[in-house]
């Protein structure tokens, strides 16, 4: 629990991913901190690729940052059931608290602790004058697994402490099992320790609203956020740095801090901080990119496009179309993926709706999966809930995007975007969820 985790948003993109990946490895590189990558869903498609062209392995997934019973537990030295009472005896000793007596397989065989060790004593004096009398040595030399308690409950190091409370607080111990997929030892927890868990320490980077990040958030230790999008940050319990830039990538601020930490970045995490950028800016050409970006881009160039590196001989260009070629197109994609790949869910005033965002080449595809595309958005609309939903499908050699849209309100007819035969808008010239959709939609929700 003295971890801290770099986490994106959910359903993230190759810029969230990236920007987790790169502020890790700095934090690390700079600091000596145990700092580790996690993402928040499933990567998609064009991540998976640059990854796999870096040599790069994914963050580890971290959907929940409510604490674990594998959080909690120590793993304690412990006896088999046939070896001597005086051996649990020493180690109980030197824990505080247990001794835990686990087989040759190294499943958990029962606990020795103050109250299992007393139990015993007494079946074996007893409260009868006439009762025979043991030496105290004959007692600590018989097996161990006479005095452990074989009714202890096991968790699952991966569950939720929070799911089990009442039943922890309805036990009459005070100590449990924990245990691994196998029902393997792996740590003993104590009720105490579960009643006030550490909390995980999180950093978010490419958002910071609390309904596009990983479950439980009020769980964790917020103390950093890096972001380029709209301000609605959730309520902290202490102050937290918070760097939030009108750039058009989060990979451009994490290069930055690599830059002015006089550090440069391996040529694989550099060349997934440019893939994220490349991305995110649609190879510098999205209306988002500032100057930043450019000198960020350039930076990355120059750390990532080098000769024994794994993208020797490309250059921004080269590689920024092999990446947006990576993530784009509906042919292979079947249409609930298309829509859950790169969605972000928003509430304005009493609407709660979701713009998804994929990417193609050419809009000539779009015929051919259209109809799958609305029912796919309807079905999200009653998963999550929503008012309504939006797709905007951007390709990203034209420049333009068409927008799907499911159960719209009254309020967006007022889109400015000319309505095609096919039911869909024609938003030409519009690439960017977040500079040019995103701000017209909720400027119309709020009349």
């Amino acid at each position: 629990m003295n971890k801290t985790y770099v986490v994106g948003h959910v359903n993230p993109d190759t810029d969230a991913i990236a920007s987790a990946v790169g502020y890790a490895w700095l934090l690390n590189a700079k600091n000596g901190d145990q700092v580790l990558a996690a993402r928040a869903g499933n990567i998609n498609l064009q991540t998976a690729w640059a990854l796999e062209r870096l040599g790069l392995d994914a963050p580890e997934l971290l959907a929940d940052a409510s604490p674990r019973f594998g959080d909690v537990a120590r793993r304690l030295d412990s006896v088999l059931p046939s070896q001597p009472l005086r051996e649990a005896w020493a180690i109980a000793g030197r824990t505080g608290f247990a001794a835990p007596v686990v087989d040759s397989d190294g499943m958990p065989y029962g606990l020795i602790t103050a109250f299992s060790l007393f139990r015993h004593l007494s079946r074996l004096v007893g409260d009868q004058p006439n009762q025979p009398q043991q030496k105290l040595a004959e007692i600590f030399n018989q097996p161990s697994d006479a005095a452990a308690d074989k009714g202890v409950p096991k968790f699952h190091a991966n569950w939720r402490i929070r799911d089990l409370l009442p039943r922890i607080l309805r036990e009459e111990r005070n100590e449990f099992w924990v245990i691994d997929d196998g029902g393997a030892y792996q740590g003993v927890c104590r009720q105490r320790d579960l009643l006030n868990p550490p909390r995980i320490r999180l950093i978010l980077v490419d958002h910071n609203e609390a309904k596009q990040s990983v479950r439980s958030l009020n769980e964790a230790e917020l103390i950093e956020v890096v972001d380029h999008h709209r301000l609605d940050n959730p309520a902290t319990r202490a102050p937290i740095r918070f760097w939030v830039e009108p750039v058009g990538s989060t990979s451009t601020l994490i290069t930055e801090r690599i830059q002015q930490s006089g550090l440069s970045a391996p040529p694989a995490q550099a060349g997934l901080l440019l893939a994220g950028m490349l991305s995110d800016t649609l190879i510098l050409a999205s209306p988002t990119t500032t100057d930043r970006d450019r000198r960020a881009a350039d930076v990355l160039a120059r750390w990532a496009l080098v000769g024994g590196g794994p993208l020797a001989g490309e250059t921004i260009d080269t590689f920024g179309r092999q990446v947006l070629q990576a993530g784009a197109g509906l042919v292979s994609r079947d249409p609930d993926s298309v829509v859950n790949g790169d969605l972000k869910i928003y509430e304005e005033g009493r609407q709660k709706f979701a713009i998804a965002q994929v990417e193609v080449t050419d809009h000539l595809e779009l015929a051919d999966h259209l109809d799958g595309l609305k029912s796919a958005l309807e079905n999200l609309k009653k998963e999550q809930g929503l008012d309504f939903t939006m797709l905007m499908i951007t390709d990203v050699v034209g420049g333009s995007s068409r927008i799907v849209l499911q159960s719209a309100p009254p309020a967006l007819d007022e889109l400015p975007f000319p309505h095609l035969a096919d039911g869909t808008l024609d938003a030409r010239g519009v690439v960017s969820r977040k500079k040019q959709l995103l701000p017209t939609v909720l400027a119309l929700l709020e009349g």
